[in-house]
């Protein structure tokens, strides 16, 4: 049942977001192509950019996957001690920033991790990090916890009454499979593999760092280079189109391949007993392997970083400081975008799509687009942070968007009649019907928005200039001046206060129960 006239001061509030998310979307890359000059145009470095951001996004999206079947229905069958902790690990990635992950992947892998150390040690070849597989395994690191995430959603739809029927009558463990999980699998796996392969797509400070040199550009990475390097406006216009039309045809393709919900429902009674023996063994080995790849990187970040903290230079501090500015506006900003189209989305279903766009845009080609639609009027340097914010907002929007919008329309399906026997304002029905149900996912959602904000490197990286620098970008630099200790004690900072702003917004809003 739908609620009482919307207020109007509802109404525009989400009218002024749409409008101002088109602008971002759109607009910024219609502002791009029209400030185009001379462009080179298109040639073989962007198709290679293109065949390049198409294979390794395919790759981390296949293996992501893939590796997290085994793992998701290991976690699925058993229980055992910490095993909801592990559950709360897998989505840790997601939180951490990208640099952080990098470098705990260097740490184990790169040419003085310990992985080549043990390698020299007994006259083996040591491993090369930097390439297409480097870039794959890292976005494996940061994938394979939510694609594990999405696919224990899936087998916890499963009723327990179809698993104990399969055991009644005597069904092996490749039975179950075939008849009760493939199915399960066939409906959720196009949209995991669309989440990962999009996420890969507009991959940017994973590439910069890990690509090796022009063999693994992505076209995110070519973006960059030919604003910031050639300050050619058409070919970035151009490689910005071709990347968003990528992303629109694996969207439509993955629907249509899409199945729909069986709808299958049960009684809630407890699963049978989960097989042992070799089952158990191989799902010992599947959760235990998980948990060593996601947990041994950033534990050397930890190890390798915590003496060097105290002793970072003071520019590093000085872009903490700015790093948490950023993550502060940027959460204010989100939790408006989000509460106006949260409430416009009881009513109607353009608020998800256009906040699901965000996954399309290149937020380089948003950063230029701005810088160009400014320049006349202030200088695009003295924006950097206010501008870093608005599109972390913006970018982090569609993951918020789907932890809330399920939760309220079921809260309005609920509970809406009664609101309106009861006379209750809209208000009133928001604060006292729907806020004590959204606050665990908005506390969740908000957090994560901030993770993200404070672990981001990408349009601060078009804007900034001495004194707005912001921490991630300052990591990167100690990166490529390849001082060490100063990037581990860097990464462990940033990852302190990822973990903290996530842990802290995720308790003040959704109450001291809320889960992390």
């Amino acid at each position: 049942m739908r609620w009482r006239a919307e207020p109007l001061w509802m109404k525009t509030g989400a009218a002024l977001v749409a409008a101002l998310l088109l602008a971002l979307n759109l607009g910024a890359l219609v502002a791009v192509a029209l400030r185009a000059e001379h462009s080179a145009g298109w040639g073989g470095a962007d198709w290679a950019a293109l065949r390049f951001t198409l294979w390794q996004a395919a790759l981390s999206a296949l293996f992501s996957v893939a590796l997290a079947i085994p793992v998701a229905r290991a976690l699925a069958r058993r229980r055992f001690g910490g095993r909801r902790a592990l559950i709360v690990l897998m989505g840790a990635p997601f939180i951490l920033p990208v640099l952080v992950a990098v470098v705990g992947l260097l740490a184990l892998l790169g040419r003085n991790g310990i992985l080549n150390d043990l390698l020299g040690l007994v006259g083996l070849p040591r491993l090369q990090i930097y390439g297409l597989h480097g870039v794959v395994l890292a976005h494996v690191f940061l994938n394979l916890p939510l694609s594990v995430r999405l696919l224990l959603q899936g087998w916890a739809r499963i009723p327990s009454e179809h698993l104990r029927l399969q055991a009644a009558l005597g069904f092996g463990g490749l039975a179950r499979f075939r008849l009760i999980e493939a199915p399960m699998l066939a409906r959720i796996l196009p949209g995991t593999l669309g989440v990962v392969f999009l996420i890969c797509l507009t991959s940017f400070a994973v590439a910069l760092t890990l690509g090796g040199g022009p063999r693994a550009t992505t076209l995110e990475l070519a973006i960059y280079q030919a604003f910031r390097f050639d300050f050619d406006l058409g070919r970035a216009a151009l490689l910005a189109a071709v990347q968003a039309g990528v992303g629109l045809a694996a969207l439509l393709l993955l629907a249509r391949l899409a199945l729909p919900e069986a709808g299958a429902v049960g009684m809630d009674r407890p699963a049978p007993a989960p097989p042992g023996g070799l089952a158990r063994a191989l799902d010992a080995t599947a959760i235990g392997l998980a948990a060593l790849f996601l947990l041994a990187p950033l534990t050397l970040v930890i190890l390798r970083g915590l003496p060097y903290v105290a002793g970072l230079p003071p520019v590093i501090w000085w872009a903490t400081g700015r790093s948490l500015l950023v993550a502060g506006a940027s959460v204010l900003l989100l939790a408006l975008f989000a509460g106006l189209l949260t409430a416009a989305a009881l009513r109607r279903t353009w608020p998800e799509i256009l906040g699901a766009s965000a996954l399309l845009a290149s937020p380089l080609v948003i950063g230029t687009g701005l810088f160009l639609m400014v320049n006349p009027w202030i200088d695009p340097q003295r924006l950097a942070l206010p501008v870093t914010a608005l599109v972390n907002a913006a970018m982090a929007l569609p993951f918020v968007l789907r932890a809330l919008i399920p939760a309220a329309r079921r809260a309005e399906a609920d509970f809406a009649r009664l609101s309106a026997s009861l006379g209750l304002s809209p208000l009133a029905h928001w604060r006292l019907v729907l806020w004590p149900r959204l606050r665990r996912p908005a506390g969740f959602a908000l957090g994560l928005g901030a993770a993200l904000s404070l672990g981001d490197l990408g349009v601060i990286v078009l804007f900034a200039q001495t004194g707005s620098e912001t921490l991630p970008m300052e990591m990167h630099r100690l990166l490529g001046a390849y001082r060490s200790g100063d990037s581990s004690g860097a990464a462990v900072l940033l990852l302190g206060l990822s973990l903290g702003a996530f842990v802290a917004l995720e308790r003040l809003i959704g109450g001291r129960d809320a889960e992390a």
